[in-house]
């Protein structure tokens, strides 16, 4: 669609694109799978729409701009009061009431999507205060970000069979944007030189009318007519592959009766919330359960069934152009679990079954899942977390407890996990990255979710007839459990002294002095944090993490040493807000905007997390302290903008700076909303009522907490060689290829040879008989390996202590 008339705008390519705020008082799309568009709201308008997938967004925002047409300029976003409303909890069709702050208009607003369609509506009614209607002009102003994508964008006005619209192209991806009661006057630019905010802003009306631009930073401006609607209108911005699918998607929603249209969306929404669990509390101040659902819910991609992204928001997004491409419109395998957990909980089963499958479909040829991916299975970034090949071991687990009938024959889900914890043994127990995606070592955090999921691998394993794959796993769950304090508790350092406790367990230790006496000896890096403030001591930077051996059914929530760790944790991550406490991720934590406010920039200063509130909450029910842990659900509800808003991933924490929309208490420039920490809150909501962890795994608890039972043999391994043995265990060498061990007690003076055997699991194991070895007594091997035939060439060192 072009036009020799064409008026090309100057100004190319526009100043550089910014995405927008992160701070989403609402998100939403249609269950049906028919309509491939999501929104987003922030300050009273559209923010990010994303099509057709919803990990990619194609707009930054999409507002109004009131004139008088001769000295007066208002845009709704910077210039008036915003009121945002959920027609009912759950259903995300939202009434939004835009007042400006000199009190001369209201603009009231309904926004949801066409459930047939790739089409977002919004039902709108201009209404003026202290003057009649016609002494204003109202704009529609429409910034195109398509395909992740703020440059290279093409926008032009144009008809669609007769109908005047605006569009925009790049990369495959079009919209289509027109209004209900033909645009008055139309113009595309180039943001900061020629779009129509810089013409209004100016003249107060449309004067530049230019009808394209091109390969830029671009905005599309429409004049709506208000005389001849009566100041009701419906704006309908849809898309397709191409200009002619999207118009003719825009056209056909206009066509329609925009109240049967919701009517629609409405009807399957209800549908949908019928079929959960009755958690409702009506007397409760603050309840987010539906809303949390439907956050869950919203999230989930409508062509990858089960890909569910970590959030609809790109943090800091103000102050991020393109180079940002993910943003938070990512799957994470372990939020995934945590989402699919948290609907299972809330009795959307099904739900959680497309989360499996979908993550049955994305593992990694070698058994473990990306860091992060697109929804297609693509990874983005290149890190490795063994909790996140981990946690699909413990969803399976946790389907085959709250719905066994639904899972079908076990042997079709055997070999997702014999690769995940085939690859957990033949890697962990050291993560190259923690769950906060920073440092790599043993973390107490991932040690409990490894621990719990080889134990629930151990039990599938044997239920579908591989009883030596069971043993091995639940012999390398047991070495590893019985070396969790070996590995991240310290005791008698200058800050338990400080806070008069024994020891703690810190936040990760490093793998680097693996061979030393302790890993606790090194040093850890602190990331966003400036180069002279990067590094600290292992024993110095502590974190809730440790939690999750609580969380995860190894540690008893009496066990002293964690009660000298929350006492730990508490002095130094606890912090005092309006609606009660809350936790940092950890001292020094450098995730979050700086003192000033000014946002993240790859340095700040990290801020509390209402989902640790959430976490906390948990480890509170399991330590018999029920009223304590509703407490901490509240402060969850407390730190939403307003009552029914998203959570966020962060609070701010400083004193109020209104000037940078940062208030105590309330959300930051983080992710919001994040989908991790609504999960931790539904999760919570079922816990108190079920008074007890929903998601806890049985298997730890009784093998751990009920039998005490511990581990025969001290695990060797290349990527764990320690040098020391407890006295009374058994060596078991864990190699990943088939070998001969020879070996000695007395110095070489006689030698061994011992086959290793094969634990189906991509490991080969032999164990010494090191039990009877006295203190101080070394135990010496190498290996000869089967293929190729060839020696290792290096001896071994293993002293009994």
């Amino acid at each position: 669609m072009s036009d020799s008339n064409d008026r090309f705008a100057p100004g190319w390519p526009g100043i550089p694109p910014r995405w927008t705020s992160s701070a989403k008082s609402g998100i939403g799309t249609a269950l049906n799978p028919h309509s491939r568009v999501w929104f987003t709201l922030s300050h009273g308008i559209l923010n990010e729409v994303y099509f057709p997938r919803v990990d990619q967004a194609c707009t930054r925002d999409l507002g109004l701009i009131i004139t008088d047409g001769k000295g007066y300029f208002s845009e709704e976003k910077r210039h008036c009061t915003f009121e945002n409303t959920a027609i009912e909890p759950g259903v995300p069709v939202y009434n939004l009431t835009n007042t400006s702050v000199d009190g001369r208009y209201r603009i009231h607003k309904q926004v949801y999507t066409d459930p047939y369609r790739n089409v977002v509506l919004q039902k709108i009614r201009f209404e003026p205060l202290r003057e009649p209607l016609s002494g204003f002009r109202c704009y529609a102003l429409l910034a195109p970000h398509l395909a992740n994508w703020g440059n290279g964008n093409t926008g032009w006005s144009a008809d669609y069979k007769g109908h005047p619209m605006l569009f925009a192209e790049r990369d495959g991806v079009a919209l289509g944007f027109a209004c209900s009661t033909p645009w008055l006057a139309w113009s595309v630019g180039f943001v900061g030189y020629s779009d129509g905010w810089q013409d209004l802003s100016q003249n107060f009306r449309l004067t530049w009318n230019y009808s394209r631009a091109e390969n830029g930073n671009i905005a599309l401006t429409g004049e709506i007519d208000l005389a001849a609607c009566g100041g009701e209108f419906l704006l309908a911005l849809g898309f397709g592959r191409n200009c002619w699918e999207a118009g003719q998607q825009v056209r056909s929603s206009l066509l329609e009766d925009w109240n049967a249209i919701r009517e629609h969306y409405v009807r399957h929404w209800r549908t949908w919330h019928d079929g959960l669990l009755a958690l409702d509390e009506p007397a409760r101040e603050v309840d987010l359960y539906r809303p949390s659902m439907a956050v869950l819910r919203t999230h989930e991609s409508k062509d990858f069934l089960g890909g569910i992204i970590a959030s609809l928001s790109i943090p800091w997004g103000f102050n991020k152009g393109d180079e940002d491409l993910g943003g938070y419109h990512l799957v994470w395998p372990r939020d995934l679990v945590e989402t699919a957990g948290a609907l299972v909980a809330g009795g959307a089963v099904e739900d959680a079954f497309r989360v499996m499958r979908y993550l049955e479909a994305t593992q990694e040829s070698d058994g473990h899942w990306a860091q992060n991916l697109w929804l297609d299975g693509r990874p983005y970034w290149g890190g490795l977390q063994m909790d996140e090949t981990a946690f699909p071991i413990l969803l399976l687990d946790l389907l085959r407890r709250e719905a066994a009938g639904a899972l079908g024959e076990l042997k079709r889900w055997w070999p997702m996990v014999q690769g995940a914890a085939g690859f957990i043994v033949r890697n962990g127990p050291v993560t190259q990255q923690d769950r906060w995606e920073e440092d790599g070592g043993y973390s107490p955090f991932t040690l409990s979710v490894e621990i719990a999921s080889l134990l629930a691998a151990a039990d599938i394993a044997e239920a579908v007839g591989e009883p030596d794959a069971a043993s091995y796993l639940r012999d390398t769950a047991d070495s590893w459990n019985d070396n969790i304090e070996r590995w991240v508790y310290t005791t008698d350092g200058d800050l338990a002294r400080e806070i008069g406790v024994d020891g703690y367990y810190v936040r990760i230790s490093p793998p680097e002095v693996d061979g030393a006496s302790s890993p606790l000896q090194g040093f850890v890096p602190i990331k966003n944090r400036p180069p002279d403030q990067g590094v600290a001591r292992a024993t110095q930077v502590i974190s809730p993490d440790s939690l999750a051996l609580v969380r995860f059914g190894l540690r008893a929530p009496d066990d002293p040493r964690i009660l000298n760790t929350v006492k730990v944790v508490d002095a130094l991550l606890r912090v005092k807000l309006p609606q009660g406490p809350c936790w940092y991720r950890y001292n020094g934590d450098g995730y979050g905007e700086h003192e000033d406010g000014s946002p993240f920039d790859g340095t700040g200063v990290g801020r509390p997390w209402p989902m640790l509130a959430g976490e906390r909450g948990h480890y509170e029910l399991a330590a018999g302290r029920p009223d304590f842990a509703e407490a901490l659900l509240r402060v969850m509800e407390g730190s939403t903008a307003s009552a029914g808003r998203p959570i966020p991933e962060q609070v701010w924490d400083g004193p109020d700076i209104p000037e940078l929309e940062l208030f105590t208490g309330k959300p930051s420039g983080s992710a919001c909303p994040l989908v991790w920490a609504h999960a931790e809150y539904v999760k919570l909501r079922r816990s108190l009522r079920d008074g007890q962890i929903f998601d806890q795994p049985p298997q730890t608890v009784q093998r751990y907490l009920v039998e005490k039972h511990t581990c025969r043999f001290f695990a060797w391994r290349f990527n764990n060689k320690s040098r020391t043995l407890p006295c009374g265990k058994k060596l078991r060498l864990s190699l990943l290829a088939p070998a001969t061990v020879h070996w000695s007690v007395d110095g070489w003076k006689t030698a061994l040879d011992t086959r290793t055997h094969d634990t189906k699991l991509g490991v080969h194991v032999v164990d010494l008989p090191t039990e009877k070895l006295p203190v101080g007594h070394a135990v010496v091997f190498t290996f000869h390996w089967t293929h190729p035939n060839r020696w290792e060439g290096t001896d071994y060192t293993v002293v009994v202590e």
